[in-house]
């Protein structure tokens, strides 16, 4: 299957994976006209999976609807997504032609959030970024690390497939917290000569994250001193060292 990253807005990106029939599955399709001009080269929908209600991830699919009437559209049950055809849950599985899925819970971003995970592919949406996470809009720590633990314990060749080009801002971050980590050096290098480049930086692979983003290494001696240097204090648990990393990175500037 051919997996690519389309890119919308001003760092968004829409996620479509190809089968070799030509069919292609779309995640978080934010803006339609991509898609739109895709099909005069014959890009053919087959499904939409959708991780959460935000508009730059659904903002798409009345368009995509307007011109495939039959089209699929695959979410979370979540009101907010009104032209949903289909609710799906944690631990539920979609099976589309030739697209396996597992349904993964990961609130904390938002609280009915998921992502979807198959064929060494992960659509996080906004809850794992490259060295990074997703802003706790209507989650808890506690949950939003629950779902980071979730994702972590995948294998680790998966490759991870954020809804953001958020890498180099949240590498500058991760530098911060954790500035001694070779592995870190250097996808923040590797980061660097792709946006020079005009290249996305994602996918990356789960090895990577788990070697470099500070939100999965809450568990490190080098996190933990870091938080706790930073907020004054070491912190009470594994919970707590992530929610005063979550505060600190909403407060940082480069």
């Amino acid at each position: 299957m051919r997996l690519q990253p389309i890119p919308a807005f001003d760092d968004n990106y829409i996620w479509t994976l190809e089968a070799d029939d030509g069919g292609t599955i779309v995640v978080d399709p934010g803006d339609a006209q991509p898609l739109l001009a895709a099909a005069e080269q014959g890009f053919e929908p087959r499904a939409v999976l959708l991780t959460h209600h935000h508009n730059d991830h659904i903002g798409g699919v009345p368009a995509l609807r307007a011109r495939w009437p039959t089209l699929e559209i695959i979410a979370p049950d979540d009101a907010r997504i009104p032209l949903a055809t289909t609710r799906v849950e944690a631990g539920d599985r979609v099976e589309r032609g030739p697209w396996r899925f597992e349904v993964l819970a990961a609130p904390g971003h938002t609280a009915t959030h998921i992502a979807f995970f198959g064929h060494g592919h992960l659509f996080c949406g906004d809850t794992l970024f490259s060295l990074g996470c997703g802003r706790l809009f209507e989650g808890t720590p506690s949950q939003m690390l629950d779902s980071l633990d979730r994702l972590a314990a995948l294998p680790a060749d998966t490759l991870v497939c954020c809804g953001h080009e958020y890498s180099r801002s949240n590498a500058a971050f991760a530098r911060a917290v954790d500035p001694d980590n070779a592995a870190l050096e250097r996808r923040e290098q590797e980061i660097i000569a792709m946006r020079s480049a005009h290249r996305p930086t994602l996918p990356v692979s789960l090895h990577s994250e788990l070697a470099c983003n500070p939100f999965l290494r809450v568990d490190t001696p080098a996190v933990r001193d870091a938080v706790a240097a930073h907020a004054g204090a070491m912190q009470k648990d594994r919970v707590a060292v992530f929610a005063a990393l979550r505060r600190w990175k909403d407060g940082f500037r480069a």
